[in-house]
Order: C-alpha cells, then structure tokens, then sequence
C-alpha cells in the first residue's frame, strides 16, 4: 500500500487531532480491556494487499502480505520499528502502540489472487510485523486470508511469535492439501527473564515451543528462527545448548541462528533499553556495533557454528515431517528478512530451495543475516 498524501482526520471526541498519513476513511478505536489498554487502532481500507519486494532488499521471498502495521509485541529490538517513521509515527512507544489495521485485507486477497495478471507466486506473510499479534484476536483477518489462500491454491508462508496461529489449524491444514504450506516459529532463547524484558507483548518461549510442536504434528512443516541471539544476554554456550535442546523436542524442520541487527530506529530504541537495564553491557554493544547494523563477521560465524553443531547433536532436521518430503520444503520458512546466509541453516538440507526463494546467484560471498520482527 502506497501511505503518501493519504490521511485521517479524526472525528468527534478526538480532541481535534489529525493524524497524518492515513486515509480519510479510517477509524480509530480504542478498547478499554487489560490487553488492549493504552493501544489505538487505525482501521484503514488499503488499496493493495499483496506486495512485492525490491530485488535490492537481500530477503529469500519476493511478496508478502502484511494486514497490519505496528505491533504489540513491543520487542525491544524489532527492526520495522523505523517503518512507523514512514507514518509520521514514533518508532518506539508509537510502534508499540498505534496499530493500522488493514480491514479490507481477505477480501484484497482474493481480488488480487483472482486478477489474470497475479502469477501464483509464494507468498510470505509476518515479513514485517506479526500477523498474529494479540490485534489478530480481535480483527481475524487471518482466516479469511487463508481461506483466500486456500481457495486460490498459493503457497504461501508464515512466521510468528504469536500462539494465535493455532486457531487456524484447521485452515492451515485444508490449504496445505492444496498447495505449499510452511510456518516458522521466532525463538531465540528459552531464558523467561530475558524474554519478559525485550519482548514483553509475546507469549513466552514456552508456548512458542508448543506451537511449533503442534503444527508439525499436525502436517504443517514448522521450523525455529532463532532470533536475535542477543550479544552477552543470551549467547553463552549454556544458553545455545538449552535454547537448540527445546527446539529440537518440538520437531522443528530447522532451526535458523540470527544474531541481533540494529537498524535506525530499533538501534534507539534498544540502545536506550541496554542503557538503563545493562548499562555495563553498552561499552561491549558499542564495540560490536560501533561500525553499522551488523555484529562483526567472526562473531555471526561463531554463533553459527555453535547452534549447527548443537542441531546436529539433537537431530534437528534428521526426519521429515511429511513422507519423503525435505525439511522445509512445503512452501518457505521465509527467515524475513534474514538475508540469505543459507550457511546459518542448522538441520536441513540447503540443495533445495524455498518456493519463492530467489535462485542463489553464482559465487558471491553470503550477504549478513538480518533479524526478524517479528518478526
């Protein structure tokens, strides 16, 4: 959806404020129930739904659909928080808590779906923000973008942090008689303090353990990005080992490593966070990334070699989920935004490629994994 020259003015009770940005046919509400307190929604009626990815974005997808913008989740490091910017919004507490809603999105899908022009190309849905954050609860937009899915016979696929997803098994399941279905959990450590403080709006590691158990038992091929493995929080030998050991009892397709990124925007937010919680740790993070977004290049190595030699202890990837079929391969785990270090993949087979995976080019050194929002 193109945001340029669209905007919302607020009607009556909304103290005159004119939010730019947003289309004249927008609504805000606000709910005054204990998950929703202190959240405003932005319902919009977008023009388009399925997007297209620059070539020059590095990411194993080429469309997506994201029915929301912002998000609950409220991880202190998500790197679309400076996509909150593009709306004159904040990229902290306003990403946090100033959710768009794509109202019109299943029956969007359709449309485009059905259009001559449309391809059936894979698509990769929760690239930027959660699909399945707590607004999904609410607005279930995802069955009927499924349903559409479905129907249309596209492959598609899905990453989360959300427990939501399991509402829509059933869905899930009917579209992956179909078509190319695939789902990936966002883990990237097990330690519950650690969670509570950087990603306080999730369900914990726990329940995102369970959720990718349940979708591999049930046919629907479900792998772990491990993502952020954050720097001195959660990368010390212990804490790999017990992270790749539970994500290897639930089944897990893969499991993929992705050390912390900080983009513009999340770096702030992030940065400020370490200060007042671990302001020993600054010194070390600005060491790391004093020079760009990336941690240094033998470091993501070491973290790489660590968790691929953990998943081979703990069999990830040893059997497949369906038949004869190679991990993964039922319609891209996507790693959005994880650039395309297929080396990090820990567990699977890489000869074959994610449906909507860009063909890798011929020798060229692997670009830096980028974190998820999500991821």
């Amino acid at each position: 959806m193109r945001w340029e020259g669209l905007r919302l003015e607020t009607g009556e009770g909304a103290q005159g404020e004119t939010t730019p940005l947003f289309a004249r046919s927008a609504v805000t509400r606000t709910f005054d129930t204990p998950e929703f307190r202190g959240v405003t929604f932005y319902e919009i009626h977008a023009r388009s739904i399925i997007n297209r990815v620059p070539s020059a974005s590095r990411v194993p997808f080429e469309w997506t659909i994201n029915p929301y913008r912002g998000c609950t989740h409220a991880c202190t490091y998500c790197f679309a928080r400076r996509t909150h910017e593009y709306l004159d919004l904040d990229s902290g507490r306003d990403f946090d808590s100033k959710i768009v809603v794509k109202v019109n999105a299943p029956d969007l899908v359709r449309r485009e779906l059905a259009a001559p022009r449309w391809g059936g190309h894979p698509i990769a849905m929760g690239t930027n923000v959660d699909c399945y954050q707590r607004a999904e609860g609410r607005y279930r937009l995802m069955p009927g973008i499924l349903a559409a899915l479905r129907d249309a016979r596209n492959p598609f696929s899905i990453l989360t942090k959300g427990s939501l997803i399991l509402r829509d098994l059933d869905l899930l399941a009917e579209a992956a008689q179909v078509t190319d279905v695939s789902t990936a959990v966002s883990i990237g450590f097990t330690d519950e303090s650690l969670w509570r403080a950087v990603e306080p709006g999730t369900p914990s590691p726990r329940k995102r353990l369970e959720v990718c158990a349940t979708l591999n038992e049930h046919g629907i091929p479900c792998g772990v990005l491990m993502a952020p493995i954050l720097p001195y929080l959660g990368d010390s030998p212990q804490a790999l080992e017990a992270t790749v050991r539970r994500i290897a009892e639930t089944g897990a397709t893969h499991v993929t490593p992705i050390v912390l990124h900080l983009r513009p925007g999340a770096r702030e937010w992030f940065m400020a966070w370490l200060s007042r919680e671990h302001p020993r740790l600054v010194p070390r993070y600005l060491e790391l990334y004093g020079r760009g977004a990336y941690a240094p290049k033998a470091y993501q190595e070491r973290i790489g070699h660590a968790v691929r030699a953990l998943a081979r202890k703990y069999g990830i990837g040893r059997s497949t989920p369906r038949g004869d079929q190679a991990p993964g391969t039922g319609g891209g785990d996507r790693a959005a935004e994880a650039g395309g270090n297929a080396a990090a993949d820990a567990g699977g087979a890489r000869s074959w490629r994610r449906p909507g995976e860009r063909p890798a080019p011929s020798p060229a050194p692997p670009a830096p994994p980028e974190q998820l929002t999500l991821l």
